[in-house]
This record gives structure tokens, C-alpha cells and sequence, in this order.
């Protein structure tokens, strides 16, 4: 009997074959002095593939990693899809009890991690008996280890394909959530879930192998790793790799790689346009600009277009429970619509619905649902919660938003940031997005505290520009000029920066315990 598995296979690892066979020796992954061609890549992800498979892991195995951005990191996840492990991508900047507790929820079997983090993995693994317990690049920097993914990539061992029985429905990763109201969840994605939305991202996004891609945001994150960086590597264009997205070593790779597109979410794009040397950098090859993972205030779009010249700005919005891209607003949407996050994307359908699932009418707002082949299958080992998410046959976002007559979608907020003052709901965008036009304000959030008067009293922080000054009073005579009374914030506080994920989000719900603290 022939291997079917083998015959029609449509797995992750399969398609980087594929693109390996095709752009052989063209230049795939470049991480600092490091660089792998799509053959040595594809061999390397075999190689490593194949040994954690010797040293005692098994396909459905869930193997974590915890460690910052490297070609090392690049081939562990793209190994772990090759020998059937299910790959658990972890934020670095999580404790060792953080750690532990995904550890312990996905019932891991493996661990990958950076040797700068040693410490925290020793603490978080103790009594938990993982099969292996390896490195990414310890070799590099001199630790010794029993695995790691480097010294393996670059060892003569056997970089055949591993014979392990895939389908498109096997599961290739738990990509775990926020945990911004309770701990963490994690969505089961599988093959054909994130191969459905590679192929929409290389349409909708204008993704090409002529276009060289910086990749800077972290790889723990699905935005970067499967929005921009896989449907890259699978049309064979060249991916140059940063740690961190620095605002200085972001715009020296620019320049010095003569980069075509980046993702950035608005924090870093602000931190771009700050930096004190931005005009000494030739930016002029940049000709994709994304952005997302949170919303983008229109006068920081404006101000893109102003000084990254021609550039096409692509709004993308959904979140890691379908993959994560659920609409784009494209470059030639963008004058007559800034503040859109632009129609669905053609693998997904997205409504906006009343709390009965009713349509509601173009202008009314209601909450984002999608179906969608590209969504998760559910959340691990939480069968209450994935029911509560696919409520009706439908995912629920947790976004309000609505469309335009045209189809637009505009998102307002999420449900848990809607303020609610004096019994009136408002959305923080809205706030944000009347001091942002102010021409002193670098960064802004707005949060609703607890207040007897107010049920929510809106609160304003707000990170000034150098240089520049500004007074709580004229800041709120400010809002008051744009906005309802009732919207204006009741007090500002100013900062000198705002808490962020390290994949760029503002983190409102430090800000809340913050100013209650």
C-alpha cells in the first residue's frame, strides 16, 4: 500500500521542501554573521528534525521554546513541523512560574531555550521530568548542553525527510493568548489552518520573492512568524532576522539591505519616526510598510506617508485564535479610509452581530465574529472556553466594531477597554485618537478607573514629546474641541513611557493596577 500521507501531503514542513527544491541556492535567512540559503535551511530543519526525534521525542509530542529571536529559533519551529511535535512558542519575558504553568497546561515533552535564560529554566523545570531539555545556540556561546538546535543544523547528520504520517488536520502549534483576564489558553492550530492563511497573506498582503522582508518583532508572537516571516520563506524571498526591533538597528537593516517590507505594531513605527537619526538613514527601498497587532492613530499614518516616501501602508487586524490575520486595509484604500482595518481577507467571513447574532446595520456597532478555515480548532484542554468562543457556529472575537456601507470594518475597541462612564460607553480609541492630534503627544492610552461618581472615570497617560511641553488643562481644552464632554478624559497622567508586551502592545491592564496602585 503507498504512503497517501506521503502523496498528498499539504504540511508546513512539506512546503518549505517545496520551496527548497525551487530556490535552492537562493538566499533564505539571514541572522547577523549567519546565513542559510533555502537548501541549507531545509536541510538544517531535517537535521534537527530528525535528531530530536532520536533523542526520544515522539510526533504529537508538544515541544516549548523560550528564547529570543535567531535563525536557531527559525529552524526549531520549522523542525518541530517536520517531525510531527507540536511547537509551543513562549514569550521570553515570562517568569519561571509563568513558564512552568504552560510547561505543565500543554503537557510538554521538550524544552528549547536560550542559555541566557538558564536560570529561570532550571527553576520552572525542576521535578517535571521532560524528555529533553536542550538549547537553541548554546554552542555559540559556549554552554554546554545534551540538544542544541545550532549544533545539530550544522552537524553531517541525516537530512533526509522525516517518514512521520501528517495530515493537514495534525496540529502544529499552541499558540497561548495574552492571559489579560485570567491564565493563559492556548490555540490549537493546525497544518492546513496556518498553510490556509499563508496563502491568503502572500495574496493580500503582496508578498513576493523579489522583496526583501525584515523580520524584528518577536517570533514567539503569531503576527510575525505567520503573517510575514513563513509566507515569505515559502515564495523564496530573503528574510533578514533581528533579535529585537530596535528603533537604530531597524533602520540601519533597512538601509543596508535594501529592505522592501516590515511589520511593525504602532509602538515601534512611533519609535522609528522619533529616533533622533532617522533622517540619516537612505529608507528610500522600503515599499511595504504593515502594521497592526493594535490600532494605529491616524495622525502617526499620516506622518508614515510624509517621510517613508512612496511607501504603501496595509493595516492588518485579527488575533492569534485565526492565525492570526483576519482583514487588511491596502495601500490604495487608505486615503479615503485611514481608519479602517479594511475587509476580510478572502479565506475569512466576518460579521458584526447584536448579543443574538443579529446582523446590525452598517454604522452600528456589535461584536466581531469570523469563520474561517485558518481558525484554531480550539483551545487545549479547555472544552467550557471553546465553546464559549465558537458560540453559534461562529468565533467571537471580543471586539466591537462595525462596517461602513461599502464593507468596511472599522474596530472601536476591545470589549473589555470600552469604558463605561456615567452609564455611557466609550471607546478608548476614540479618546486616544483626539490626543493624539495634538501636536506635543508621542504616545497615548486611555483606561476607565473605578470611580463612585463615574462608574468609570477615563483617564488619560500620556508620553510627550522631547523637547516639547504640555499642561493637563490644555490637553482636556484640547479634547474638548474634538470630542463629546462626556468622552474627555477627567485626568491625565503623563509618563515617561507606557508598559509594552515585548511584542509592542500597550499593556492597559498594567496601566489600570498601576494607577489604582
Amino acid at each position: 500500500m503507498s504512503n497517501t500521507h506521503l502523496i498528498h501531503r499539504n504540511t508546513i514542513g512539506a512546503a518549505l521542501n517545496r520551496s527548497a527544491r525551487k530556490y535552492a541556492q537562493r538566499p533564505a535567512l539571514t541572522f547577523g554573521e549567519r546565513a542559510w540559503n533555502y537548501q541549507a535551511l531545509n536541510n538544517a530543519a531535517n537535521q534537527v528534525a530528525n535528531g530530536l526525534l532520536e533523542a526520544g521525542l515522539s510526533p504529537g509530542d508538544r515541544l516549548a521554546v523560550y528564547g529570543k529571536n535567531s535563525d536557531a529559533y527559525v529552524i526549531a519551529w520549522l523542525a518541530a513541523t517536520k517531525a510531527g511535535l507540536v511547537h509551543v512558542p513562549i514569550n521570553f519575558a515570562l517568569s519561571s512560574e509563568e513558564l512552568r504553568y504552560i510547561l505543565e497546561q500543554s503537557g510538554a515533552k521538550g524544552l528549547l531555550s536560550d542559555t541566557v535564560l538558564a536560570d529561570k529554566v532550571a527553576e520552572a523545570t525542576q521535578g517535571l521530568g521532560l524528555t529533553l531539555a536542550g538549547t537553541l545556540y548554546a554552542a555559540d556561546e559556549g554552554g554546554p548542553t545534551d540538544f542544541d538546535v545550532l549544533t545539530c543544523a550544522r552537524t553531517s547528520q541525516a537530512s533526509h525527510e522525516p517518514d512521520v504520517a501528517l495530515e493537514g488536520s495534525s496540529l502544529a502549534q499552541l499558540l497561548y493568548t495574552s492571559g489579560t483576564t485570567a491564565a493563559p489558553k492556548a490555540a490549537m492550530m493546525s497544518h492546513q489552518a496556518l498553510m490556509a492563511e499563508y496563502m491568503a497573506c502572500m495574496v493580500e498582503l503582496d508578498i513576493n520573492s523579489d522583496d526583501a522582508m525584515l523580520a524584528a518583532l518577536p517570533l514567539y508572537h503569531s503576527a510575525q512568524m505567520h503573517v510575514f516571516l513563513m509566507p515569505a520563506l515559502l515564495l523564496g524571498a530573503p528574510v533578514y532576522l533581528l533579535e529585537a526591533p530596535l528603533p537604530e538597528s531597524c533602520l540601519a537593516a533597512i538601509s543596508e539591505h535594501n529592505i522592501a517590507s516590515f511589520f511593525a505594531p504602532p509602538t515601534v513605527w512611533i519609535s522609528l519616526l522619533r529616533h533622533a537619526t532617522f533622517d540619516q538613514f537612505d529608507l528610500t527601498s522600503l515599499k511595504k510598510a504593515y502594521y497592526g497587532a493594535s490600532i494605529m492613530p491616524v495622525p502617526v499614518l499620516e506622518e508614515m506617508q510624509q517621510r517613508f516616501h512612496g511607501v504603501g501602508l496595509y493595516n492588518c487586524y485579527g488575533q492569534s485564535e485565526i492565525a492570526p490575520l483576519a482583514t487588511v486595509l491596502r495601500p490604495e484604500e487608505h486615503a479615503e479610509r485611514p481608519a479602517s482595518a479594511g475587509r476580510p481577507i478572502l479565506t475569512v467571513e466576518t460579521r458584526i452581530v447584536d448579543l443574538d447574532m443579529n446582523d446590525v446595520a452598517p454604522g452600528e456597532h456589535g461584536e466581531i465574529v469570523h469563520r474561517s478555515p485558518q481558525l484554531m480548532t480550539g483551545y487545549w484542554d479547555k472544552p467550557d472556553m471553546t465553546a464559549e468562543a465558537f458560540q453559534s457556529d461562529w468565533f467571537h472575537s471580543g471586539d466591537v466594531g462595525y462596517f461602513d456601507e461599502a464593507g468596511y470594518l472599522y474596530v472601536v475597541d476591545r470589549i473589555k477597554d470600552v469604558i463605561n462612564t456615567g452609564g455611557v460607553l466609550v471607546a478608548s480609541r476614540e479618546v486616544e485618537e483626539a490626543l493624539f492630534k495634538h501636536t506635543a503627544i508621542s504616545e497615548v492610552a486611555v483606561v476607565g478607573l473605578p470611580d463612585e461618581k463615574w462608574i468609570e472615570a477615563i483617564t488619560a497617560v500620556v508620553v510627550v514629546k522631547e523637547g516639547q511641553k504640555v499642561s493637563e488643562d490644555e490637553l482636556i481644552h484640547h479634547a474638548k474641541s474634538l470630542i463629546a464632554p462626556y468622552k474627555v478624559p477627567k485626568r491625565v497622567v503623563f509618563a515617561d513611557t507606557l508598559p509594552k508586551s515585548t511584542a509592542g502592545k500597550i499593556l492597559k491592564r498594567h496601566l489600570r493596577q498601576d494607577l489604582k496602585d
